[in-house]
């Protein structure tokens, strides 16, 4: 069935410490019945899901999803020991029947706390969507939060600190987990768990990739999980290159890497061209689609931000930046370049490479990858080719991962 938790008041498991733990399952699944996209073509075995729900230490039950009684045996548990049910989120479908034994579904009002018998309380929070989330703390403490699909806390009191295990729409609202880490809501070893996962997510191991790079994960329906154990939880690359042709998509890539995180600075290099209104548009297209929580600087001057503290950075792109500092050290003319061109250009890149290598903040870079085409046909031309060549393979040795963007597919050649 969905996600399932267990406290110490039900059954302890197998390590006896009496620690809450969580069941999961998925809102109309994968795959979907006569569909033959990428992603309900892949979905089989432990990539196919069905509706949530999720059982807590078998006491309280999450949202009542259809064949959810079915679901539980198959998961070896049982829903005689349900206490309560919660619904999250309003269900267009046909009702669904409640097992015999099952108490009626009821909802929780926002804001309002409800207390079990077993020892757990659980508080409604109020969303910026229909639904409501829970906040589930056990008798021992553990805490978790459940949010319905497509939904994002709406004036989230600032928690007593990180949850040990949220379950949410990370794929549909990544934002959800943005203003969650904003509120210390969620911290470096909080379980992050994508929950809702249905017929929009990327195929295969496309989603696992993407959830690893917002410090999330998906698990299989019916598996046991256990609250406040962290060795599952991903670690986020606090250094990444992204490469690509162009319109390859690397853009894209970069920006969805950090859209689950809070306060980006976003440090276009490219600066304005006067008159170029095709370059406007193109700046436009991408100021368009960035979260409205992140804020833009334009300037190539990438030290100073590396060495100061802060929150992530996203730098689009390296290409622009050569440009401009091939612009500074003369090193379009020939003469120039040998008289002095070439050490400063080495210089600065040095320099850049050595910030990105001491820096605290969490960089995705984006960068073209040129050497693959055409040989230009002027020597300042090739010159730019080389130089990029260079800058990149310097940037991407101070990176925890690198990946190369083709036809919009990313294929991590590190991390």
């Amino acid at each position: 069935m969905g996600s399932r938790a267990r406290s110490p008041a039900g059954d302890r498991g197998k390590s006896g410490r009496g620690r809450d733990t969580a069941r999961h399952r998925c809102p109309d699944g994968l795959p979907r019945p006569g569909c033959s996209c990428a992603a309900c073509a892949v979905a089989l075995g432990a990539d196919a899901r069905a509706a949530t729900a999720l059982l807590v230490d078998g006491a309280l039950l999450l949202d009542l999803t259809p064949g959810a009684a079915f679901a539980a045996a198959r998961a070896g548990r049982s829903l005689g020991g349900v206490a309560q049910v919660l619904l999250s989120h309003p269900h267009d479908g046909p009702p669904v029947e409640v097992p015999a034994g099952l108490p009626q579904p009821g909802r929780v009002p926002d804001g309002r706390e409800l207390a079990l018998l077993t020892g757990h309380r659980v508080r409604a929070v109020a969303l910026d969507a229909p639904g409501t989330g829970y906040a589930v703390t056990g008798p021992e403490g553990q805490r978790l939060l459940y949010l319905p699909p497509g939904g994002a806390p709406a004036g989230l009191e600032e928690p007593a600190g990180p949850y040990d295990m949220v379950l949410a729409d990370v794929v549909g609202r990544p934002d959800a987990l943005a203003k969650l880490r904003a509120l210390g809501a969620v911290g470096p070893t909080t379980d992050v768990v994508a929950v809702h996962l249905g017929h929009e997510v990327p195929p295969g191991a496309e989603l696992h990739r993407r959830l690893a790079a917002a410090g999330a994960r998906a698990v299989p329906d019916g598996s046991t999980l256990t609250v406040g154990v962290y060795e599952f939880v991903p670690d986020v690359p606090r250094r990444t290159l992204v490469l690509g042709g162009a319109r390859s998509g690397k853009s894209v890539e970069a920006e969805r890497r950090l859209e689950a995180f809070p306060d980006v600075l976003y440090v276009a290099t490219g600066g304005t061209r006067g008159g170029d209104t095709e370059w406007e548009a193109r700046v436009s297209a991408h100021r368009e689609r960035r979260p409205g929580s992140w804020r833009t600087v334009e300037t190539c001057d990438l030290v100073p931000l590396l060495k100061d503290d802060g929150p992530p950075l996203l730098v689009d792109c390296l290409s622009l930046w050569l440009t401009d500092a091939m612009d500074a050290v003369g090193a379009w003319d020939d003469a120039e370049w040998a008289d002095g061109g070439e050490r400063a250009l080495r210089g600065r890149v040095r320099e850049l490479t050595e910030a990105v290598r001491a820096t605290r903040r969490t960089v995705v870079a984006v960068s073209n990858e040129v050497g693959s085409g055409i040989v230009p046909a002027t020597a300042s031309g090739r010159r730019y080719r080389d130089e990029l060549g260079r800058l990149n393979a310097a940037f991407a040795d101070e990176c925890e991962q690198v990946l190369l963007v083709v036809a919009g597919q990313a294929l991590v050649l590190r991390g």
